[in-house]
């Protein structure tokens, strides 16, 4: 079965699924239905009624079906996952801990629960709970010995101004613009989601090209974001009416340049640049010194990259935790060399050997 960078699947997704090769996709993101369970009309206290999801492809007839249903699909998308690949999943209090518990009997590793908390989130019209003000994505790796899997840490760390991105995010409903209607001003879709929510889920973990399948893809929420972010999508939804919206919503999707896509990369990716590579490289010579920030501290390098400090001798990172009494010391940020505008860490220096080997 051949996919393009664009690919929607008409059909039952469990069906569709198993037509998928093994092994073949990056990043897998599912909205399955919610089994909601609703028991009647929901009106607002000036007795209007509520437009909530009652469509039939939200209904189950018990949870053990629904248990099933959740059990044939995940293990799918387990299964065409590559080896390095995640999935996150999108549910509410009514389905995401039994999604949860399948996806863990299946054997993926959870790697986070993030809560997307809505800041225009639907009141609670009865005054019977509490405002259902958040959803919860789970995202898990294929399995718990799975070394690797695509995170962008620093990527998120600078989208969220240079701080550490935690794991509740405050975005919007989709309102608007956005929010896709029919002709007579209907929703096409009860529960299409921001496509700011899959930006972010997109970035974060996986890169461009990437192939990036939705088992419910609606109208295209998933797409459309893909495809921006220079990625392939594989969707598949069994309703024409959606995939009519998502395809007429996607071909005006303009995508970003590709040198637009490279994102802040993280050092752990990054070739490692052994200390003595700086020596090789003419940076620096044997016999030259290197300085503590404060300038008291002073080792002499010598021709093998080591570095020593009156009777201390060894690493760079050794030394430093040596002369400091510490446990540990990152020796590329403690040492420094001169220059004509004062000192500066010889992690400058290792910086231009990897723009070198670039």
């Amino acid at each position: 079965m051949a996919f393009g960078a664009e690919t929607i699947i008409q059909g039952d997704c469990i069906e569709a699924l198993a037509r998928l090769p093994d092994r073949s996709v990056d990043l897998v993101f599912a909205d399955p239905p919610y089994n909601l369970q609703l028991g009647g009309d929901l009106h607002r206290p000036d007795n209007s009624k509520v437009d909530a999801v009652d469509d039939a492809w939200d209904h189950f007839a018990s949870f053990a079906d629904y248990d099933a249903f959740t059990k044939a699909w995940l293990a799918q998308c387990r299964r065409v996952l590559k080896d390095d690949g995640a999935l996150w999943v999108i549910g509410s209090y009514h389905n995401i801990f039994r999604v949860g518990a399948v996806l863990q009997d299946l054997g993926f590793w959870i790697l986070n629960d993030v809560i997307w908390r809505k800041s225009n989130p639907m009141p609670n019209f009865k005054g019977t709970r509490f405002s259902n003000a958040h959803e919860t994505l789970i995202w898990a790796a294929k399995g718990r010995g799975q070394k690797r899997y695509t995170f962008n840490y620093d990527a998120m760390k600078m989208a969220n101004d240079d701080l550490q991105m935690r794991s509740d995010w405050t975005l919007p409903l989709c309102t608007g613009e956005e929010r896709l209607k029919d002709d007579q001003g209907h929703k096409v879709h009860p529960t299409q989601k921001p496509e700011a929510l899959l930006h972010r889920v997109i970035l974060a973990s996986s890169r461009p090209g990437d192939v990036i399948l939705d088992p419910f893809f609606g109208t295209g929420t998933t797409g459309a974001a893909a495809k921006r972010l220079g990625r392939r999508f594989i969707g598949i939804e069994r309703d024409e009416t959606y995939i009519a919206a998502a395809k007429k919503r996607i071909a005006t999707v303009i995508p970003v340049s590709p040198e637009d896509l490279d994102v802040m990369g993280s050092k752990r990716s990054e070739p490692r640049i052994p200390f003595g590579q700086i020596l090789e490289a003419g940076l620096l010579r044997a016999g030259d010194s290197l300085y503590c920030a404060k300038g008291d501290k002073v080792a002499r390098v010598r021709a093998d990259g080591s570095v020593v400090v009156g009777d201390l001798s060894g690493s760079i990172h050794k030394v430093g935790a040596m002369v400091q009494s510490a446990p540990a010391c990152n020796g590329w940020t403690y040492w420094h060399f001169k220059t004509d505008k004062g000192l500066a860490p010889i992690d400058v220096l290792r910086a231009k050997v990897r723009a070198g080997l670039n």
